[in-house]
């Protein structure tokens, strides 16, 4: 069995194991024991209804997923207002009902969740700035990443970003990855490589692919090729890196490395020797996790994204614990290198992020 198949029936059982746990829980309140007679078994599985009856709701407002993000939630909170029951009743002698116990695990977690859906639609701006002896000029460029178009927004969406992206004067636009999604319809997919055509740059467009631009899915089932997405990409202006490097101005060198899924791509140091070592060499790479190579091959600054910046709390740096990235988010130096990991401006499946807000980079390097 994959990894997938396995997260799946994990999260399937905390599931199922939460729901028997909060209806045990819930049937312990008074009125609903009175209710059901004093018959528990009654009385959780009334509860046990209602609360399977809140996931379906759920499921229809957005979808199966993130109906089981909320309610694995909830799970967690109630757990957190147990504890604090019980603390408070090891002091006092005394605690809450268990009415306030369910009360306040539905208020903490919907207050946790809004914040999260806050988050993740309400994209920021990040602005970093360098200095470097190997330019004569300034530079702007504005890097934006895991657009997973249909997740947080549609085309029309994407097209607001597109106007906020031209209000910052960028001279170039990075893109570093999941441009689309799996679940992207092909409408979606050809009117928001459309609106790519409307960003006004001095140096142009440059995109490398992340692990869904290619996606998991069959052409059948995405009802679209990657091939297609290409075309429509160059036909709109966009030039896509596949282990490639461009010289943009006197000063400047993008280097787009194939995403890490993709067994073919070279590595930094062989991109390193096609590149020019005396300009400013920029690095794409969707997933960061290959700083100590890239730090090596002389790369100046590398742009990556892909972790949507650690998703949630509190799971934010397990991607870092397992060795899966070398940064979930922010800024990082390595020897001469700076490394720089955005947060996205949408998520992957996700209405929720809590580990930071969406964001636009906006990078100046300006002579030293």
């Amino acid at each position: 069995m994959n990894m997938w198949g396995l997260i799946i029936i994990a999260v399937i059982s905390a599931y199922a194991a939460g729901l028997l746990y909060i209806s045990f829980r819930t049937a312990g309140i008074g009125f609903i024991k009175k209710a059901c007679g004093g018959r528990k078994w009654i009385a959780v599985l009334l509860c046990a209804a209602v609360y399977a009856l809140l996931t379906a709701a759920l499921a229809f407002i957005w979808d199966i997923f993130n109906a089981l993000i909320c309610m694995l939630h909830l799970y967690v909170f109630w757990l957190i207002c147990e504890l604090a029951a019980f603390v408070i009743y090891k002091i006092r002698k005394t605690g809450p009902a268990r009415v306030w116990e369910c009360a306040a695990a539905f208020v903490l977690c919907v207050a946790y969740l809004t914040y999260g859906w806050f988050a993740v639609h309400n994209v920021r701006r990040t602005e970093y700035a360098f200095t470097s002896p190997k330019v004569a000029e300034s530079i702007r460029i504005v890097q934006f990443s895991d657009s997973h178009i249909g997740a947080t927004f549609d085309a029309g969406g994407f097209a607001k970003h597109i106007e906020t992206i031209n209000s910052l004067d960028p001279d170039c636009v990075v893109i570093t990855g999941d441009f689309v999604d799996d679940g992207t319809t092909r409408e979606q997919m050809l009117a928001s490589c459309d609106a790519l055509a409307a960003l006004k740059t001095k140096y142009g467009v440059f995109l490398v692919w992340g692990n869904h631009d290619r996606g998991y899915y069959k052409e059948s089932r995405r009802g679209w090729s990657y091939s297609e997405l290409r075309g429509r990409l160059v036909e709109n202006g966009v030039t896509v890196l596949e282990d490639e490097n461009v010289l943009i101005g006197d000063s400047y060198c993008i280097v787009g490395r194939r995403d890490r899924s993709d067994r073919s791509r070279k590595s930094a140091w062989a991109l390193m020797q096609e590149a020019e070592k005396d300009r400013y060499v920029i690095m794409l790479d969707h997933q960061p996790n290959d700083f100590d190579p890239e730090a090596e091959s002389g790369a100046d600054l590398v742009l990556c994204g892909h972790t949507h910046g650690g998703q949630f709390i509190p799971i934010l740096h397990v991607g870092e614990w397992i060795g899966e990235n070398d940064l979930r988010y922010g800024h990082e130096k390595r020897g001469d290198t700076d490394f720089i990991v955005s947060s996205g401006i949408s998520n992957w499946e996700f209405k929720f992020k809590t580990g930071c807000f969406s964001e636009i980079v906006v990078i100046d390097i300006t002579p030293e």
